[in-house]
């Protein structure tokens, strides 16, 4: 899913980005520098960000 494509589902629901980071507990800031493709999202909470959002698939867990 494209930033873009996560936006226009919020209009769909109707719903906030603000409420939507409120709800997962995120800062908004945070949501806000994803979307708008400000913070790159390789790790951290910018990471879990956008694999709760939907732009990056899950890590998968490996085991040795």
């Amino acid at each position: 899913m494209t930033p873009q494509q996560v936006k226009t589902r919020f209009r769909e629901r109707g719903e906030t980005v603000a409420s939507w980071a409120d709800a997962h507990g995120f800062p908004r800031d945070v949501v806000y520098r994803v979307l708008n493709g400000r913070t790159p999202a390789w790790r951290g909470q910018p990471h879990q960000v956008a694999v709760a959002l939907g732009l990056k698939p899950s890590p998968s867990k490996t085991t040795a």
